[in-house]
């Protein structure tokens, strides 16, 4: 029998029975529009980790002071609340590590600030004239400061997009003095927006100075809390990580990892774990929606052998006529597969349509993936084919002579 016909004669089987066919859909349709939506979600999550990724910086590697691990003789303090770091041992990794562009020692604290009859409570971050270069920050407006900024510990800053905005609603801050602690400091810039951080922190509620001047005026300290630092490529940060490792375990004297008073990282080591917990909470909303696609199988294979059952009498005539086993075998699992074939498309809009509403209405990303309009359209062909095929053959085996008797 021609494609064309077999397919006329499904879609009008399928017409017949309206209600019933669309309540037998309703559960491919829920299957695959849960898929589609899953993925969504889970690839927004994970576009969006990667956007965390890109705005920390270019290719960076943070070395902290402080280690979570455990020595033989006691537990050490986590990273950055001791202070074993110094400028000596930023300048040791700038010399001794070839593949490093870059290197910014860096120091930080809170304070309040004061412009006119603002204030506000920032994060205050010391680094030298390459720290914006290395976290990839570029300037809305105004100039960085240099050099001789830091050799002179001048009291000047960049502000982060979110407390220039706090400060100063109503004006330019280039050029304004804002009050730290009590301390003049003069606007040099401000940064462009950086948007959230890995751990849902304002990366743009921040005041940028040089670490000199934290270090001497602000804070009283010698130390540093971190080194940032930023690899000559994106193939090059495991080994620098490494290498930045081996060195300064030789400059502290420590061995293995549970003697370490320092900790290395990458930003993508750092993001990892968040990573696979998307992944993982993708895979297990994945699993629950291909249950819902599950129960529509059946659905589907019920109800064909209902239809099997009613039209007995019909696959005899057929028989009689002349029509062969896989005849009737392809007419029923074309049905089926229509039915699931119309579902899945039905359930792809309904999935796509909530990723859509998802973005404009909630926090939450979802990233519709094109990709998997065909995959999923396809799942939901194999879905009726595999439930389908049963009835199909208990269709196809009856005996003409017994079909036409059935009453």
């Amino acid at each position: 029998m021609p494609i064309r016909n077999t397919l006329r004669i499904a879609f009008k089987a399928i017409r017949r029975n309206k209600v019933r066919s669309g309540l037998t859909m309703l559960g491919v349709i829920i299957g695959v529009a849960s898929v589609i939506a899953m993925i969504a979600l889970g690839s927004g999550a994970r576009a969006s980790i990667d956007a965390q990724i890109q705005s920390q910086g270019t290719n960076v590697i943070y070395v902290s002071a402080g280690s979570f691990g455990r020595g033989p003789g006691a537990v050490r303090g986590g990273a950055g609340t001791i202070t074993t770091l110094t400028l000596e041992d930023a300048r040791a990794i700038a010399e001794e590590v070839p593949s490093v562009a870059l290197v910014s020692p860096m120091v930080r604290g809170r304070a309040q600030v004061v412009a006119g009859n603002q204030n506000w409570n920032t994060q205050m971050e010391g680094g030298n004239e390459d720290y914006i270069a290395i976290r990839n920050w570029t300037l809305r407006s105004g100039e960085n400061y240099t050099a001789r900024d830091i050799l002179l510990a001048d009291k000047v800053c960049l502000l982060g997009s979110s407390v220039a905005l706090i400060l100063f609603p109503d004006s330019d801050p280039v050029g304004q003095v804002i009050r730290v602690r009590n301390l003049p400091f003069r606007v040099l810039g401000v940064l462009n927006p950086k948007g959230q951080g890995q751990f849902g922190q304002d990366q743009d509620d921040v005041i940028v100075a040089p670490y000199t001047t934290l270090q001497k005026k602000l804070l009283g300290v010698t130390h540093l809390n971190q080194i940032t630092v930023s690899a000559s490529s994106a193939d090059a940060v495991e080994p620098t990580a490494v290498e930045i490792t081996r060195l300064l375990r030789q400059r502290h004297r420590t061995t293995s990892a549970e003697d370490d008073d320092f900790t290395v990282r990458t930003v993508e080591e750092m993001a990892a774990t968040r990573v696979e917990m998307a992944n993982t909470m993708t895979m297990l909303l994945m699993s629950v929606a291909s249950v819902s696609l599950l129960v529509g199988g059946i659905g589907i294979m019920n109800i064909m052998l209902v239809s099997v059952t009613e039209r007995t009498r019909e696959i005899g005539i057929r028989k009689a006529l002349g029509a062969k086993r896989r005849d009737i075998l392809w007419q029923f699992l074309t049905e089926a597969m229509t039915l699931t074939g119309v579902g899945g498309l039905l359930g792809i809009a309904i999935g796509g349509g909530f990723a859509v509403i998802v973005n404009a209405v909630s926090p939450f990303p979802a990233a519709f993936q094109p990709q998997w309009v065909g995959a999923a359209f396809v799942s939901s062909l194999v879905v009726g084919l595999f439930f389908g095929l049963w009835p199909a053959l208990k269709a196809a085996k009856l005996d003409p002579i017994d079909a036409l008797r059935y009453e």
